[in-house]
């Protein structure tokens, strides 16, 4: 072995490790997404990248992103969507005038504008699969197992769970970092918007 080729070795061989190990990482722990419109505003906006974490436990107020086809009807083919988990497995949700209970307990909602709960509108889970006619109907009023409801941040235009029903696990594609001045940008636009809405 010359000692030319040992040299170009002893590069080559370190770029094929990082981009195997790069490689492994984007498969099974970490992607970088980027937001497509305005559904989640104010939390995150347009256009915005975002790292997200593959295999993590999901909990309720987690931002995912996840495969909307074929959840959503609307949809032909593959299309990322960025939505809050608000129902997990068995929960029971629902809505009423601007506030949301979850297994009966009404949630924080504190990066919501007054306007957006509001248009978040008044429902059960039942009510939204016989009104929207989901494809995977629910008799009751519970999550299903393996499954999730999610909503946009931005109420008023967000096409989300309340009109194609539940997410299901396996279209996941990980829990999107939403960074703390994120939430200072969000909590900013509320205080700005106290103003234009009709209560704090």
């Amino acid at each position: 072995m010359t000692r030319t080729f040992k040299s170009v070795l002893s590069w080559i061989i370190p770029i094929l490790i990082g981009f195997c190990v790069s490689m492994v990482v984007r498969k099974y722990f970490y992607q970088t997404i980027r937001v497509d419109g305005p559904s989640m505003s104010p939390t995150l906006k347009s256009s915005q990248h975002l790292p997200s974490l593959k295999n993590q436990k999901i909990k309720r107020g987690n931002v995912i992103v996840f495969n909307a086809y074929p959840e959503d009807p609307k949809l032909t083919a593959k299309k990322l969507y960025i939505k809050r988990v608000i129902g997990l497995p068995g929960d029971t949700v629902s809505s009423n005038n601007g506030k949301i209970y979850v297994n009966k307990h009404q949630i924080n909602q504190n990066y919501l504008t007054s306007y957006q709960k509001i248009a978040t509108g008044n429902w059960n889970l039942k009510i939204l699969a016989e009104e929207n006619s989901w494809r995977t109907t629910t008799n009751s009023y519970t999550v299903p197992k393996n499954k999730y409801f999610v909503l946009g941040d931005n109420r008023s235009i967000s096409n989300d769970s309340r009109y194609w029903g539940f997410v299901s696990n396996d279209k996941i594609i990980g829990i999107v970092y939403v960074p703390f001045w994120g939430t200072k940008t969000q909590q900013k636009t509320v205080n700005d918007q106290k103003n234009i809405f009709f209560e704090g």
